[in-house]
This record gives structure tokens, sequence and C-alpha cells, in this order.
């Protein structure tokens, strides 16, 4: 099997980003975006989905994290998605279903090649540390734009916003791991009817 590393370096006037993603890691992360709930997430992503991952990013934080954020998932995404390659021989569909605490979160994952993201993540307060609470549905909805992935998410209980939030990138992780898993079963052959992802 050939490696699978997707990178991505984005430069914006606002942002630079720098990522790169081993999708048959062992769960390593070097992660500096600035933003540090946003750091904790990123650690939980690629511990609980055994990917290796790096990322850097410089954004205009004086002005808000919103930019920092929201390019920081479509690097992140493009990353995916290069890794991924034509997408021969992976499991591709999968969910998983996590708790933190008193949060429980379902997360499911299509890796189609069609973009889209239905989010129910009920967050209460405005801020998770330096991190605006609706950047979370943001970033979500630019990984599965750039990785082309279709990505449901959906809060089932919780009272804490860390922990409802914790519990999602848990989710995230564990469903992608498994969906960009290599199936025996399956050889090359791209897992679509179509013949192509």
């Amino acid at each position: 099997m050939s490696e699978r590393i997707g990178r991505c370096t984005r430069q914006t006037g606002e942002t630079e980003v720098t990522v790169t993603w081993n999708l048959d890691g062992a769960g390593n992360a070097e992660i500096a975006t600035g933003v540090g709930f946003l750091d904790h997430m990123l650690h939980l992503l690629a511990h609980h989905g055994l990917f290796d991952l790096s990322v850097r990013t410089l954004g205009d934080l004086h002005v808000d994290a919103h930019h920092t954020v929201e390019d920081t998932g479509l690097a992140l995404g493009i990353a995916l998605r290069e890794g991924l390659g034509e997408r021969r021989g992976i499991v591709r569909m999968a969910h998983a279903v996590v708790s933190m605490d008193e949060a429980l979160a379902l997360v499911a994952v299509d890796l189609s090649g069609r973009p889209y993201a239905v989010l129910d993540l009920s967050l209460d307060g405005p801020m998770l540390g330096t991190l605006p609470t609706e950047m979370v549905p943001h970033f979500f909805h630019s990984l599965a734009t750039e990785a082309r992935c279709n990505l449901h998410a959906r809060l089932l209980a919780g009272s804490n916003d860390h922990h409802r939030v914790e519990a999602v990138f848990k989710g995230l992780a564990r469903a992608l791991h498994a969906a960009s898993r290599i199936d025996p079963a399956r050889g090359d052959r791209v897992p679509s009817t179509k013949g192509v992802i």
C-alpha cells in the first residue's frame, strides 16, 4: 500500500496554514493554531483517530478567531482529501457514538466525494476559551467542504459545552479512522457502484 499522507499549504491575506495528515499514523500531533481550544480538539482528533497530524496556523487573531478557525478547517479538509487519493479500497462509511461524562455525540461520515455537513449541535455559551462557540459548526462545514465528505454530527445529551464539543471531535476521530481504513475484501476497487468517487 502506498503512503497515505495529505499536505496543504494555504496562504491568504488573513492566514497562513500548513497541514500534514498521515492517515496511517499512530496518533501523534503537533498542533499550533493560536486558538487553545481548537488545538486541544485537534490533538483529540489525531489521538483517537490514530492519525499523525501536524497543523501550523498563523492568523489575524487581533481581529478575531474566525479566519484562523475557518482556514484551518479548509486546509485540514484539503489534506484529508489528498491523503485519501482516489479512495480505492477504503471502507468509506462509518459512524461513532462517543460519550464524554454527561455528553453523548453521534458522528457519521461518508467519504463519498460529495461535500455536505448536517450538524445538530446545541451549544449554550458564547465562548470556549478563545474560540467563539459559533465557529464550531463552521469548522466542521469547512472541513467537510474541502474533504468532499458527508458529515453528520448530532449531540444526543449533555449540559457542558466543553464536554459536548469534545464528544463530537472524538466521534469524528473514530468515524474517520474507521471510514478511511483499507478494507482487504475490497482490494483496489473504488467503494462506489459508479466506479469512481
